[in-house]
């Protein structure tokens, strides 16, 4: 690259132009979820709200990564796991929002269970990924985490909650199945990329860094647009 173009985008570096598209589409997405959330029922605007912080928390934490790759072509880890630790907790508290604007008699409990799996799947993942721990540790801890949010979404108290409400909230019943498999199918991306990266040595950081902007655009955004799918059907029925 020219001198006089350090710290502008390569046309050549496909890392760097994926998190400039990223940050503006969850700006372009947070802008959309405000504008939507007051055109939905009351009971669904605090979901499509929380929705709006999580796609402008990211937005705003892409716009420094991207910084971060253009200028020293690093992987911005720190960032990455900032921006995580506030957009994910903000995810699972979807799941208690919906099930109780839905009338679901779903406890406290459920709620701080979440918020802990997140926590330890999140601090596990940052300390192996930063050195602070084994690669080994960190890895194994962080889907432990994960999986005891699996649990609690499919069969702790959350998941039979969204089972309870059958067809008395059907739409309230199709957005937590989707948030439901966003959380299994696309959060595999990362222990996955985790797994090969580290261990098996056959992805670079490049590849890595493509391979979680693309899962952020699709579980964060797309974890998002259940929710106002449900929002709108559900107003739209009544």
């Amino acid at each position: 690259m020219p001198k006089d173009l350090h710290g502008f985008l390569d046309p050549n570096d496909a890392v760097a132009i994926s998190f400039w598209i990223i940050s503006i589409s969850m700006i372009a997405a947070t802008v959309f979820f405000l504008m939507e959330s007051m055109s939905v029922s009351a009971h669904w605007k605090t979901s499509m709200n929380v929705g709006a912080l999580v796609t402008l928390v990211a937005g705003v934490h892409y716009m420094y990564m991207r910084e971060f790759w253009v200028t020293i072509h690093m992987s911005p880890i720190l960032y990455r796991y900032i921006d995580w630790s506030i957009t994910v907790p903000l995810q699972m508290i979807e799941f208690y929002l919906i099930l109780s604007a839905a009338g679901s008699k779903i406890g406290a409990g459920s709620f701080w269970k979440l918020l802990i799996g997140t926590v330890i799947m999140l601090a596990a993942g940052y300390a192996g990924e930063a050195g602070f721990t084994s690669k080994m540790i960190g890895f194994v801890v962080g889907m432990a985490g994960w999986f005891f949010i699996l649990f609690e979404v499919f069969a702790g108290e959350a998941g039979s909650c969204a089972a309870s409400i059958g067809s008395a909230s059907p739409h309230v019943q199709a957005s937590f199945n989707t948030m439901r498999m966003i959380i299994t199918v696309g959060w595999s991306i990362y222990p996955l990329g985790y797994f090969f990266g580290y261990f098996m040595g056959a992805v670079n950081a490049d590849t890595l860094n493509l391979v979680y902007n693309l899962a952020d655009f699709v579980n964060k955004i797309g974890f998002c647009l259940a929710i106002w799918q449900s929002a709108k059907n559900s107003t739209l029925g009544k």
